[in-house]
């Protein structure tokens, strides 16, 4: 595959290299020499249009000047005579100026001295007449610029211009043909340029195509042939190497197996069946730094200062040095530190009549205080995790029992004094006098209303009918509906995706009851005037939002609940929507609010 100490790589793209250098340089050399020809030509031609407009130019002027000329003639005053001549002036000049200078050139004017022949003989058969003309409208001016009368005699200069005027415009005419005529020559020759300049261009690319393209690709195929076939004979030569592998295999197993196990750990020692050591690793040394190798001593002691120590690495041994053995194992140096190892003891045959155990070990001491001090930390967060469970408990039950309170004494000094009037109402009533039995009758209907709205509310708060009898949706209708009657709250609900499903009777009533927290928190606590509540479900989801407009807190602020200390109305509602498997969550910020939001996935009855 080497040639001249070249490897065949090297000399294929060697040779690519220069044959696209070749090929590449030769189109931009083409395209460098047709832009060149093109613009050279180009850079002729720039002028032509402005010589053909002057030319042009050069009969408007010509009939201009001829008509000043007969305007002069027919003039009434003076001062008409004057100003036709000062037109006449301006044209002469003009006209003098454009005649020479498609003759000569004219850098101002772009004019480039490069008539041909026949535009030169054409100007020479013009000159006289254009000299005649001239020289008879300057007569013309220099008669009227000496005479301080109207009455000045140029009809003959007029008579010689008309004259002239006719053939100076044929001859003109001739000249701007042959002005066009020689551009319209050039502009042909330059097509004739760029398609032979393209033909060129294409037989160029088409020899590099002949003579350098498909060399080269036929010289990579050729080169792709000889790798693959250097691949065929590598994986020849791999397979036959992979043979001769395995039939050496079997001889060398138990050394290959000694090899990794040092390999792929950092302590290693030998010892006999008994754990009489034979032979420890440098590594193994140092950490333990034993180095009394003259005396026979058990492994055991080599690595361990204390006695249960060494009878637990004794019995390891013993028990397990046949079927051999992977664990952990405690160990104390000399300088009484702890040092825990990750030990493995494998039975080893170095001979068919000799044994031995192989102790392979890896030091994980950092990971197993680590894995200790985590053990720790769990057992003590279980501890507080129960501790403040138990003060969770404790503050529902004293929540419950207060709650209680409170209903038994609504009932006593609301509903209870109520009828206790009512009773002492009805005792009174005096059936002999009719006026005034009329009016208490009155007063005990108001008072019945007022005890059946007691008793309504009483039972409202305790367990709505609508919950048990209609589901959540009617439930906290009913809530936002009463609460508004009670407060004069704005309490509004807008059931965005009209969701109607009736949910397990529990998740029912713990929704009912973490809203109706979230509402009575919005209203005895963040004076809030207005109070949204949201309902929106997907299929796999039902969410509630709660919006209030009220001052707002930091919730960061909020005390946790293991010191024993607030927060428990927020504790609760966690604890009722993990029992229910939802998710809480409250926004909160000073002054602007709070929305507390659940989340309660949807497993309908």
């Amino acid at each position: 595959m080497a040639k001249n100490g070249n490897s065949l790589d090297h000399r294929t793209f060697d040779k690519l290299r220069r044959l696209y250098i070749i090929g590449f340089s030769t189109i931009a050399l083409s395209v460098i020499i047709s832009q060149i020809l093109i613009r050279t030509h180009l850079s002729g031609q720039e002028s032509d249009s402005t010589i053909i407009n002057i030319a042009g130019r050069q009969r408007m002027l010509s009939q201009k000047l001829a008509k000043n000329v007969v305007s002069l003639s027919s003039a009434s005053s003076l001062e008409e005579q004057l100003s036709i001549k000062n037109n006449l002036k301006e044209t002469l000049l003009v006209w003098e100026f454009s005649h020479h200078a498609l003759q000569n050139g004219n850098d101002s004017l772009r004019l480039p001295n490069t008539n041909s022949e026949a535009i030169t003989l054409k100007f020479a058969a013009l000159n006289p007449v254009f000299d005649t003309i001239a020289k008879a409208s300057k007569a013309i001016i220099s008669k009227i610029e000496n005479s301080s009368t109207n009455s000045v005699p140029f009809i003959n200069d007029v008579t010689i211009v008309k004259a002239n005027e006719g053939e100076f415009l044929k001859q003109m005419d001739a000249i701007v043909n042959q002005y066009d005529a020689e551009a319209e020559e050039k502009v042909a020759w330059l097509r004739k340029l760029e398609f032979w300049l393209t033909i060129l261009t294409l037989a160029i690319l088409l020899g590099e195509f002949l003579f350098i393209f498909w060399p080269a690709a036929k010289s990579v195929r050729y080169t792709l042939a000889q790798l693959l076939s250097a691949e065929k004979q590598a994986k020849k030569m791999a397979f036959d190497a992979d043979e001769l592998s395995k039939a050496r295999e079997k001889s060398i197993q138990e050394l290959s197996t000694l090899t990794r196990a040092m390999d792929e750990t950092l302590l290693f020692a030998r010892t006999l069946p008994d754990g009489t050591l034979i032979h420890m690793g440098n590594k193994f040394s140092r950490l333990f730094k034993f180095s009394n190798f003259n005396e026979t001593v058990p492994f055991w002691k080599a690595i361990s200062q204390l006695e249960n120590e060494q009878v637990h690495i004794e019995d390891l041994i013993k028990k397990h040095k046949k079927t051999g053995w992977k664990g952990e194992v405690k160990a104390t140096c000399k300088e009484h530190k702890d040092v825990w190892l990750e030990m493995a003891i494998i039975p080893y045959s170095p001979t068919s009549d000799k044994s031995e155990l192989l102790i392979i070990a890896s030091e994980i001491t950092e990971r197993k205080i680590a894995q200790l001090e985590i053990d720790r930390l769990t057992e003590k967060s279980f501890e507080e995790k129960m501790s403040q469970q138990k003060i969770i408990s404790s503050k529902i039950i004293e929540n419950q029992e207060k709650e209680q309170n409170r209903i038994a004494k609504d009932v006593h000094d609301g509903i209870g004094q109520m009828l206790t009037g009512l009773k002492y109402n009805l005792e009174s009533i005096d059936t002999k006098n009719i006026e005034k039995a009329t009016s208490k009758i009155e007063h005990l209907k108001a008072l019945t209303t007022d005890i059946i709205k007691g008793v309504r509310t009483a039972t409202f708060n305790l367990t709505p009918p609508e919950l048990t009898d209609h589901g959540i949706v009617p439930a906290l209708t009913k809530l936002v509906q009463e609460l508004a009657k009670l407060t004069g709250k704005e309490i509004v609900l807008f059931n965005k995706s009209d969701f109607n499903q009736r949910l397990d009777s529990l998740a029912e009533i713990n929704i009912y009851r973490i809203t109706q927290e979230a509402i009575n928190n919005a209203i005895k606590y963040a004076e809030s005037s207005h109070i949204i509540v949201s309902l929106t479900h997907s299929k796999k989801m039902l969410s509630i939002v709660i919006d209030d407009n009220g001052k707002g807190f930091d919730p960061d602020k909020i005390k946790r609940v293991k010191t024993g200390d607030g927060g428990m109305g927020m504790t609760f509602m966690k604890e009722r929507i993990k029992y229910i498997e939802g998710r809480l969550f409250l926004t909160s910020e000073k002054g602007k609010g709070t929305r507390v939001t659940l989340n309660v996935p949807l497993t309908t009855n």
